[in-house]
């Protein structure tokens, strides 16, 4: 018997609760030409209920409404044990709208797409917000499909010097909380010295207690020597993924794939 339709419902759930969906839900229950009595299963996605997923069940079904009933409540652990942040330099629109996809399937918990000297996309203003706004839409699809309960969070577009900046103002706050050893940044790269991601820096993270990692990624063509730079004097440390050159689209994803074979978190 297939499972039932997953959809996403923003902002706090309750059994026994009768709601109305909101408006893509209610496209996406009509499209799959759903009727009153049969089953859906809802998802807030978001930190508070990380792992939640509601049982409901149609009520009423109007021309642009729908009402439910939620039943029951179950949660599954299924985020990695390793939470994983993208920081990429945007690639053109098609690879991006792939990558946040593919990404959300893996794991990634945050996705903060970056403007760098070698970035095709150019985003400022509403465009850029409309943007943001159409990324998160994918990653939501993607959980839906995927099982996931927790929805990424797709930052709003920024500078890459702005970002590294917030980031060394986050690290200096984590070391004064004395938080900082939980917490990873990486930056990939082909430069000899680099450390490289296999099963010996997988193992180092796990017994190093690190719970987050940040890994900030170009564009194609790579980010530029002196993007590079900054990084590493911004306390980022170089990793490559091995002898072969991956697309800007794929090396992201070869990271969280592999964060995944350590394992949900409890």
């Amino acid at each position: 018997m297939p499972s039932a339709p997953r959809i996403h419902h923003p902002g706090p759930l309750a059994i026994g609760a009768h709601l109305a969906l909101p408006e893509q839900a209610v496209r996406h229950v009509q499209v799959l030409r759903m009727q009153p009595g049969q089953a859906i299963t809802l998802f807030p996605g978001d930190d508070v209920e990380s792992g939640h997923e509601y049982a409901a069940t149609i009520t009423e079904m109007g021309r642009h409404s729908v009402q439910v009933r939620i039943d029951a409540c179950e949660v599954h652990a299924r985020e990695n044990r390793i939470a994983l942040h993208l920081a990429l330099g945007m690639p053109s629109n098609e690879r991006m709208d792939w990558l946040v996809e593919k990404a959300t399937e893996l794991g990634a918990a945050s996705i903060t797409p970056l403007m760098t000297e070698r970035s095709v996309l150019r985003l400022q203003g509403e465009r850029a917000e409309k943007k943001r706004a159409h990324w998160q839409a994918i990653a939501i699809a993607a959980c839906e499909q995927c099982g996931r309960n927790r929805v990424p969070l797709i930052q709003p577009v920024s500078t890459l010097a702005a970002y590294v900046q917030a980031q060394v103002q986050a690290q200096e706050k984590e070391q004064a909380q004395a938080a900082g050893g939980a917490q990873r940044r990486c930056v990939l790269s082909l430069h000899a010295g680099s450390a490289r991601l296999d099963a010996r820096w997988l193992a180092e993270l796990e017994q190093g207690g690190v719970n987050a990692l940040t890994v900030l990624s170009g564009p194609e063509g790579g980010l530029s020597q002196s993007e590079e730079q900054q990084a590493l004097a911004a306390g980022w440390a170089p990793l490559h993924l091995g002898p072969r050159v991956l697309r800007a689209e794929t090396a992201p994803l070869a990271v969280a794939a592999a964060l995944g074979l350590l394992g949900t978190a409890p």
